[in-house]
């Protein structure tokens, strides 16, 4: 199902269930029943209702859209310490550089082609990865330096293998959904409670009120999707991207 029928799906049912709700209230209403005579405490109690959720939902979209750049970080991170890597082998003979760089190219290749494809649907990364990136540190650790400058290239060699290693890492605990369930549990709760409290101000059925009722379910419920659209970073909405390695690479894509 694609993400803008999702959102129109849950529009619609938003409005629909305002609708209907306020149909049957209207009809089973007294006939005495005065709509203006509404407790001020329940006035009161909307509001704030209102207010808390507003705050809640506000934190839900940052910390999504956080948790989206920080995945895209991650990414930019590992391309940039495989791009090291790749620059800082010159200084080796030239069947060792060639064939570490041949080996950081491949695992780049695997990441924008294959891995990144599997992250989106499945949520993960791949095995064929890890071996790919093992490679490259095999390749660099396995090599004796015979001279006192390949020496000095070495350990930062090294430490630019454990940054892609660990930005790997990150990376693959980012594939997965970011909010728990019980916010998410909670996010629904709210929202069919906020929009519940209009009835209990005593909603009539004339059009400003049902166009005002509808209006604002929408946007809880579009609140709702934006959260659910950001919440996998690799996978739905504006989601973090393979661009650090297309820049830094660009024969990986091909």
């Amino acid at each position: 199902m694609s993400e803008w029928l999702v959102l129109a799906v849950a529009i619609a049912a938003a409005c629909a269930v305002v609708i209907l709700i306020t149909f049957v209230r209207d009809r089973r209403a007294p006939e005495d029943e005065d709509p203006s005579d509404t407790p001020d405490v329940i006035e009161y109690m909307t509001m704030w209702i209102g207010v808390v959720y507003a705050i809640v939902l506000g934190l839900a979209i940052a910390g999504v859209w956080e948790a989206r750049g920080v995945a895209q970080d991650h990414v930019s991170t590992e391309a940039h310490a495989l791009h090291e890597i790749s620059e800082r082998v010159r200084v080796y003979p030239p069947d060792v550089r060639d064939r570490i760089r041949d080996d950081v190219n491949a695992y780049v290749g695997h990441v924008v082609k294959t891995e990144w494809k599997e992250m989106a649907d499945n949520g993960k990364v791949t095995e064929r990865g890890d071996q790919l990136l093992r490679r490259v540190r095999v390749g660099i650790t396995d090599y004796e330096p015979t001279t006192n400058f390949q020496a000095q290239a070495y350990l930062p060699l090294l430490d630019q293998v454990t940054v892609a290693d660990q930005a790997r890492t990150a990376r693959a605990d980012s594939t997965g959904p970011t909010m728990p369930g019980v916010v998410w549990f909670g996010l629904i709760a709210g929202g069919m409670i906020t929009v519940g409290m209009i009835f209990a101000l005593q909603i009539r059925r004339t059009p400003r009120e049902l166009i005002l009722a509808g209006l604002f379910s929408t946007l809880i419920a579009f609140l709702l999707f934006l959260i659910w659209d950001f919440d996998a970073p690799y996978s739905r909405g504006i989601t973090a991207t393979a661009d650090p390695f297309l820049t830094l690479f660009p024969g990986a894509g091909r």
